[in-house]
């Protein structure tokens, strides 16, 4: 029992540790980094590299604990993330949707997606490190062992829970925003970790390209075009769609309503 408990303790240390170093080093970035643009390019490489760094533990925590909870210490992070991340996202999406709507250029899209993924993959060396140490017996031999995929369904069916779950979440991320009330990040961060473990073991539930490819990309069981597929076309169309799904008109007034309600 003692041992799990410290287990359970150094997999929560290693994720609040993670987690204040990229707080830090978005205080340096605010602080040195004066051009706006290159300055999101820094702080979207560092909210990715913290989401990651965090969900490799989660991983550990969801073999050793279960779903339950993973799903409470991803609930948690969620709110820390959307308290403390200011524009970044993390997510390739969003800067795909801001193309669509008219808000960024290509190219400036296609940098901050670069930016990410370098930021998702290149924490996988400081994680490495950390599980190397193998203080508690959850991280041994993890540093170096082979992964397998978390896809347990066929690729057409994960790409369209991928794709589903990611439209749903875009709408009611983009209806509370606009709500604009004092509840919806909490509220967002319960629906947000809802979808990821109702999902969870089926496609994994990541509704994010850059952390699926930073977490899963070349595992065993998956190959390049699947990955590709499920992760990148299924989570990227469902973000595409939920702008047309977002202005339809039974949406809009149901954001009004709660609009009203919140004045």
């Amino acid at each position: 029992m003692a041992a799990t408990v410290l287990a359970l303790a150094v997999s929560g240390l290693y994720i609040v540790l993670t987690s204040l170093i990229a707080y830090w080093m978005r205080r340096y970035v605010d602080y040195y980094v004066r051009d706006p643009f290159v300055r999101s390019l820094f702080l979207e490489a560092i909210a990715t590299g913290e989401l990651c760094g965090a969900c490799f533990e989660l991983i550990i925590i969801a073999d050793n604990w279960g779903v339950s909870m993973y799903g409470l210490f991803l609930f948690v992070l969620t709110i820390w993330w959307s308290m403390n991340w200011g524009d970044a996202t993390a997510c390739p999406y969003t800067h795909i949707e801001d193309v669509v709507e008219g808000k960024k250029s290509v190219r400036d899209a296609f940098l901050l997606i670069w930016v990410e993924l370098v930021g998702g993959l290149a924490v996988f060396r400081y994680i490495q490190l950390l599980w190397a140490l193998e203080i508690v017996t959850t991280h041994k031999n993890r540093a170096f062992e082979d992964c397998t995929t978390d896809l347990q369904v066929p690729v057409i069916f994960g790409a369209f829970i991928e794709c589903i779950a990611t439209c749903v979440y875009r709408v009611v991320s983009r209806g509370l925003s606009e709500i604009n009330s004092k509840f919806s990040i909490i509220i967002d961060s319960f629906i947000g970790t809802s979808l990821v473990i109702a999902a969870f073991d089926y496609s994994g539930g990541y509704f994010n390209p850059a952390l699926a490819t930073s977490l899963k990309y070349g595992c065993l069981g998956t190959s390049f075009v699947e990955h590709v597929i499920v992760y990148w076309v299924g989570a990227c169309a469902g973000s595409v769609a939920s702008l047309r799904v977002y202005r339809l008109p039974f949406i809009q007034s149901y954001v009004a309503r709660f609009k009203e309600k919140a004045l």
